[in-house]
């Protein structure tokens, strides 16, 4: 787990020679850019602020809500803890990200309430119209790095889930199921669950 006020941060060299870009500490960033409701969301990578347009829209609200209420039925059925939660500030090494959906143990949530920022075990990104896949395969990287074990990339207008097992990928279609295991064995949904 890192500590949030302890995050260290690296000076950017620009490739065609100019002066370095001096970085932003995390503090900075936090009261610049962490609340601001303007359409964007912005993530802390190296020291440097990485402004995206707010991809999840209501055209696929739903699949999150998918998503949540299957959680809860499982947790009340007793067969899982923790939360899933929709776009929580979290931390890989040096890098803070916002999936737009991750799994924390009851355990990292009371880490978190001392300042620490527990990595997730189970990500998923929403990919959208708005979405650059050099930006999505930078977060993968910051995942693998970070060792999540399940990731899942979800792509509302063809309807395909990749499913990562650590660098391992599967594509699930129509009644193909998503396991989240080994991290949630019993977070099992077929595609077409998760779309409807």
């Amino acid at each position: 787990m890192t500590n949030i006020a302890e995050m260290p941060v690296k000076v950017q060299t620009p490739q065609n020679g100019s002066k370095p870009i001096k970085p932003l500490t995390w503090e900075t960033f936090k009261s610049r850019y962490l609340s601001r409701e303007d359409g964007y969301t912005y993530e802390f990578v190296n020291g440097q602020v990485e402004k995206t347009k707010r991809s999840m829209d209501y055209t696929q609200v739903f699949i999150l809500d998918n998503l949540l209420n299957y959680f809860e039925q499982l947790k009340m059925q007793s067969k899982i803890t923790g939360r899933l939660a929709g776009e929580i500030d979290t931390f890989f090494s040096e890098t803070h990200r916002r999936p737009d959906v991750c799994y924390l143990t009851n355990e990292q949530m009371k880490a978190g309430r001392h300042g620490f920022a527990p990595v997730p075990e189970f990500v998923v990104e929403i990919i959208s119209n708005n979405d650059k896949m050099k930006r999505v395969q930078e977060k993968m990287l910051d995942y693998w790095r970070a060792e999540v074990p399940v990731i899942w990339h979800i792509f509302p207008d063809l309807q395909i889930i990749h499913v990562y097992n650590g660098k391992n990928m599967v594509v699930c279609m129509g009644d193909d199921l998503c396991s989240a295991a080994p991290v949630l064995p019993d977070f099992v949904m077929s595609v077409n669950d998760i779309f409807k």
